[in-house]
């Protein structure tokens, strides 16, 4: 059997590549082929998947004011890769949407100098503010930019599908939609405006393009081509829930497989809303084996 081995990170646990390898591993004690093809749609380490490489390290703010390095990288071509879940993360060790501003991204953003294009890459960040700490730092993009959405929900969905995660009470959902319902409203409808706490309507405002990142990037890497040599395609994430299908990688890959007549076979680290995926444990220390396992069983069948 020829096998893809195509997930997305499993965010704090493991990296696309890591559990690329994971997955190839299990296939391989199984006997069977497999090529390691590791996605992103935005989030962290899409910069890592695309094949860039570090330009340089700036000082910034991460999303609660404290001083952080966070790193430019650069395409072949030259375009310039900035990745917004690498200047102001998601802390588990602190959650306040109240609190976490994307004012660093500007910060990073306003460093970057001269260059032919710019790609930004948003998701995984600890914001909920609308890219309101971004536009009091800067004022206009430094190249023709194209933003990477990891989703492609509007600005005032953005509160309830990604609120908690970030800290979000139930009770604090209705204020954060208070807050946007005024917010950049020529950009609050466009897909993907809604991306990383709403900074996608925030780049958007300064003329940047929001495109859908997964879209984006498995056609940059050529997923579809190598999908359709494949018999089998294994993808997946951390946590499969709705949102994996408004955008998220493992998502696209589902439906280009489904295009392509490939079976594919989805995972995820904890599997809600009754979704059609294997569930791993759950466990994160057992992360890498579970992955292992699973190949193994796949390759075996």
């Amino acid at each position: 059997m020829r096998a893809l081995a195509s997930p997305a990170s499993l965010k704090g646990v493991l990296t696309a590549a890591e559990a690329a390898a994971a997955l190839a591993a299990g296939f391989g004690r199984a006997g069977a082929e497999a090529e390691e093809l590791p996605l992103a749609d935005g989030g962290e380490g899409t910069a890592a998947v695309l094949g860039a490489r570090l330009l340089r390290t700036c000082s910034v703010h991460d999303a609660f004011g404290r001083p952080h390095e966070a790193p430019l990288h650069v395409l072949p071509d030259r375009a310039v890769v900035v990745e917004s879940a690498s200047v102001i993360p998601l802390d588990p060790a602190r959650r306040d949407v109240f609190s976490a501003s994307s004012r660093g991204l500007g910060e990073l953003l306003a460093q970057v100098g001269e260059a032919p294009r710019l790609i930004v890459c948003l998701g995984g960040t600890a914001t909920m503010d609308g890219g309101a700490g971004l536009l009091e730092v800067l004022d206009e993009l430094p190249a023709p930019t194209t933003a990477l959405c990891d989703v492609l929900i509007e600005l005032l969905e953005a509160p309830r599908l990604f609120g908690p995660q970030k800290g979000a009470l139930a009770d604090d959902v209705p204020e954060l939609e208070r807050r946007f319902a005024d917010h950049l409203q020529s950009f609050a409808k466009l897909p993907g405006a809604g991306a990383a706490g709403g900074l996608g309507a925030a780049l958007a405002s300064l003329g940047a393009e929001l495109v859908p990142g997964a879209q984006w990037v498995l056609e940059a890497i050529g997923f579809r081509e190598r999908a359709a040599e494949a018999e089998l395609v294994v993808t997946g994430e951390g946590r499969v829930d709705e949102t994996t299908f408004t955008g998220k990688a493992p998502g696209e890959a589902l439906r280009v497989c489904e295009e392509l007549g490939v079976p594919c076979v989805l995972f995820g680290g904890q599997v809600e809303g009754g979704y059609e995926a294997r569930a791993l444990s759950g466990d994160p220390s057992r992360a890498r084996e579970d992955l292992e396992e699973l190949a193994f069983g796949l390759g075996s069948a």
